[in-house]
């Protein structure tokens, strides 16, 4: 060995042997990667911790990526807290969603080569980290012009939006969705998703000091209208007929408020709950149910996902939303985007959001 390669790798043992800096360790050696861990639920903030491993290699069918972007997302604190339905099993990387970038395929692969763009189809693959490998079933190629936002947040809020507008009622072109909770990331493809297919929106958000500076953003993005659950409870845009009544209701705040929009539903129509952000229960009228007809029902994506999971429908459901994204009808949710290094930036901003902000956190890998 030449004695540059002696002093490199006695350089590499040395910097293992002292609490340096990850970042540095990792220049003089690739094979280090960097993921988040937890090893017990609790507060992310105090159970989630930064660990380093060795660089994993794909094997039969595998496909090694390279993360780009992740985003912290509710339902991933709530899995680090234990309170989420799905539990991976401990010690767990957080993370369900992101957008990575191919840079070794193993034997038997196919369908990916080096360069591709891919997302994660499965939940709990554990995304809080700079590589993983994964079988080239569990991912989706997406195209490179498609936003790194987009592609990173593609498999939760846009597909939650896209399959309750799809699945509980025939929306046509004039019709009018009611949603509360419309500033969350859902909210606002929700919010776009109907202006692509001429479907009105009444959208309800918290009142807040800047008040008017959502609202504007909500109605750039194509809502009818903008009002707080204030408001909702005094307006005449429906007994005027500025607007049919709602053939649909989106619920993600629950108690008074998914009240209010449950009752302003024409007869027959269904609210559907997918969050309950003020952790109050969906209380129904019978009168409610009586003589409306109201249909109570709930949608969780990640069982949908589950059951469809091969499914020609899941596929052609992607395939319109990233036609959708790359010719500008949807655009991702407002976002920050946080160094990896600075993840706990990231945790404890989704913590205290509070369906206030409407902002997106997301981790940045680099490139």
């Amino acid at each position: 060995m030449s004695a540059f390669g002696i002093k490199s790798v006695s350089l590499m043992n040395s910097l293992k042997k002292m609490s340096v800096p990850s970042q540095i360790y990792k220049r003089f050696n690739s094979s280090v990667v960097s993921k988040l861990v937890y090893s017990e639920y609790g507060d992310p903030m105090k159970v989630v911790h930064k660990e380093n491993e060795e660089l994993p290699q794909p094997k039969e069918n595998e496909v090694l990526v390279k993360m780009l972007a992740a985003p912290v997302n509710p339902a991933d604190v709530n899995t680090i807290q234990g309170k989420y339905p799905s539990k991976p099993p401990l010690p767990a990387v957080p993370g369900n969603e992101g957008v990575g970038k191919v840079i070794k395929i193993g034997p038997g692969v196919l369908d990916f080569e080096e360069g591709d763009h891919v997302v994660p189809l499965t939940s709990n693959l554990g995304t809080w980290r700079t590589h993983l490998t994964l079988s080239e079933e569990n991912l989706l190629k997406v195209p490179k012009k498609l936003g790194l936002v987009e592609a990173a947040t593609l498999t939760v809020n846009p597909c939650t939006a896209y399959r309750m507008l799809k699945d509980f009622t025939n929306l046509k072109p004039g019709d009018t969705v009611i949603q509360n909770g419309a500033n969350s990331a859902c909210g606002q493809n929700v919010i776009q998703i109907c202006r692509s297919w001429g479907v009105r929106t009444v959208n309800i958000v918290r009142g807040r000091p800047e008040i008017e500076e959502l609202r504007q953003f909500l109605k750039q993005l194509g809502a009818t209208y903008v009002l707080t659950e204030e408001e909702i409870r005094s307006t005449e845009i429906f007994k005027t007929g500025k607007l049919e009544k709602p053939k649909l209701a989106l619920n993600c705040v629950g108690g008074k408020s998914a009240l209010e929009i449950m009752r302003l539903l024409q007869n027959g129509s269904p609210i559907v709950t997918y969050g309950g952000m003020s952790r109050e229960p969906v209380t129904v009228p019978t009168s409610a149910l009586i003589f409306k007809d109201i249909q109570v029902r709930g949608f969780w994506m990640t069982r949908w996902s589950k059951e469809k999971a091969n499914s020609v429908e899941r596929l052609e459901m992607f395939e319109e939303l990233i036609s959708m994204m790359t010719s500008n009808d949807l655009q991702g949710p407002a976002y920050k985007m946080v160094e990896f290094e600075n993840y706990k930036e990231a945790l404890m901003n989704t913590m205290t959001i509070k369906g206030m902000i409407g902002k997106k956190f997301i981790l940045d890998f680099g490139k």
